[in-house]
């Protein structure tokens, strides 16, 4: 049965109450809670903000010498927050981590203003630690087709289902551009037989629409052709050994296996692919709109990141073919 709203946040709490006071963490709890309800969270994108809270908490009891309350949160100053922040920073802690420190707690201080449990405006005083931006590594179009290939696992010792079941993942993952996460919740019946469309349900519960190309339809198809479980309209499509949904480790632990075999590089991931399509799509052309809602980002300018690799990959292009570019002089 599906965990309410309010069981998930108590459950998502439980391992940072122990680091504040009773009323913040009931404050905590209620976050949560609104969290869920109104945004529609998983359980596991909770538990990321709450270890990510607890972080913030746990420093601020060493810097403040006691477990902070209300009334202590909201005394803090910009310095309190800086030396939270500087902490962690001295821990060897990478900067995108300090900002997602830094949003989990401000989100945290919106709720208690809201609420009218106090005002910690120190938080929104600091600015956040810069992020160095990196381009997503998608895979060459060879790669890609020889990841989703069936064939290129023959020599291994696995059940030919087996190998049909990941082909056709990574094939999801490659010709659809889906989330691996959102290719392992599919169930058979939001892929109907030949259907050249599914519905997708992807972060924050939102469903779009994807387009399903004849390779991905087959690459479907042959695996639940051999699959040797029932696969009911309601359970998942993809299927671990034993029957039970299938882990999205066993994927990634799929393509660790090819990409040796194939000599990639440690960027090859099942994430890679989905990063793959969107590039192959906008260097064939794709609009960049359409690629969007594709993906299911909800803000163009993630999307756009892509135009950047694009324009990197040709700029890579002209420097090792041009005569003029300089690539090769000596």
């Amino acid at each position: 049965m599906a965990m309410s709203d309010e069981q998930k946040a108590a459950r998502a709490a439980h391992g940072l109450l122990s680091a504040v006071t009773p009323d913040v963490g009931a404050a905590i709890e209620a976050w949560l809670a609104r969290l869920a309800h109104e945004r529609r969270l998983s359980h596991k994108t909770l538990e990321a903000y709450a270890r990510d809270l607890s972080v913030v908490m746990l420093r601020l009891t060493d810097h403040l010498g006691a477990r902070p309350g209300l009334d202590d949160l909201s005394a803090l100053t910009p310095a309190d927050v800086r030396a939270v922040l500087a902490a962690r920073r001295a821990d060897g802690v990478a900067p995108r981590t300090l900002v997602r420190l830094l949003a989990a707690a401000r989100s945290f201080g919106r709720h208690l203003e809201r609420e009218g449990l106090g005002r910690v405006g120190a938080l929104t005083a600091v600015r956040a630690p810069k992020v160095p931006r990196s381009l997503p590594k998608p895979v060459s179009i060879a790669a890609a087709r020889a990841l989703s290939d069936p064939a290129t696992r023959a020599g291994e010792d696995r059940e030919a289902w087996v190998l049909a079941r990941d082909a056709a993942v990574i094939a999801l993952l490659y010709g659809a551009g889906l989330r691996i996460s959102e290719a392992l919740g599919l169930t058979p019946r939001d892929v109907p037989p030949d259907a050249e469309s599914i519905t997708v349900t992807g972060k924050g519960r939102k469903t779009r629409m994807v387009p399903l190309i004849a390779p991905v339809r087959r690459s479907i198809a042959e695996y639940q052709a051999i699959c040797p479980h029932t696969l009911g309209l309601e359970g998942p499509l993809f299927r671990g050994t034993r029957g039970g949904p299938l882990s999205p480790r066993i994927v990634q632990l799929a393509v660790e296996r090819m990409r040796g075999a194939l000599g990639l590089p440690q960027s090859a991931t099942p994430h890679a692919l989905r990063h793959a399509f969107a590039t192959h799509l906008l260097s064939r052309g794709g609009e960049i709109r359409a690629i969007q809602e594709l993906l299911g980002h909800a803000s163009l300018s993630t999307t756009q990141i892509y135009t950047e690799v694009d324009a990197t990959a040709l700029m890579a292009a002209w420097r090792a073919a041009h005569p003029r570019s300089g690539a090769s002089d000596t």
